[in-house]
């Protein structure tokens, strides 16, 4: 074995060290889950699911309708559902709503079936991002940037929680899925040094 380099594609590398386990991006609205993940998905060959248009399925309401008519708890027990009954039919790689991961048994199905990527972003580009789509019930108030400054503060320390970090920043979305790829096979593959004992 070359201990993971060489002529195998990063593709192909990353399946293999995958194996049945799911690739589930966590983070903050406005991270680029949805986007990076989809096109994630078509370079490895795998299912792509959003958790939040999966939900939206299930419901047969969007999720601001189910935050005003249920509440927010509802939801999230909801979404829990939702979340292990998908990476039950791994490995597929599975965008997350910004809040999911901060549920503790949440984070416990996607430890068992996945690995967790944080896509981390600066707080001026999500909210460059989040101001384009209006979908967004928790950004509901007098001053959204305000909201996302508090977001952050409570979610972060969670998120961190993460098998894996990869800052989503102003570069081609590619850029971003190339960086996601090469932590995953960072973290998945043991170093050339030991692979070879």
């Amino acid at each position: 074995m070359d201990g993971g380099q060489g002529s195998e594609p990063i593709e192909a590398r990353l399946r293999r060290v995958l194996g049945l386990r799911s690739i589930v991006l966590v983070g903050l609205m406005g991270a680029g889950k949805s986007t990076v993940g989809r096109r994630l998905a078509t370079r490895l060959g795998l299912l792509f699911k959003d958790a939040d248009n999966e939900i939206e399925a299930a419901a047969g309401l969007t999720i601001p309708d189910i935050f005003a008519i249920y509440g927010e708890p509802s939801f999230r027990d909801g979404e829990e559902r939702v979340i292990t009954r998908l990476l039950r039919a791994g490995p597929l790689v599975l965008a997350t709503g910004g809040g999911a991961y901060l549920r503790p048994a949440t984070r416990e199905h996607i430890r068992e079936r996945g690995i967790s990527v944080w896509l981390k972003a600066d707080l001026d580009v999500l909210m460059r991002r989040v101001r384009k789509r209006g979908n967004r019930p928790l950004l509901q108030t007098e001053d959204p940037e305000a909201t996302m400054r508090a977001l952050m503060e409570v979610r972060h320390p969670v998120y961190a929680e993460a098998d894996i970090v990869v800052m989503s920043r102003d570069v081609s979305q590619d850029r971003v899925v190339e960086d996601v790829m090469e932590a995953l096979v960072s973290f998945l593959e043991p170093p050339p040094a030991l692979a070879a004992q």
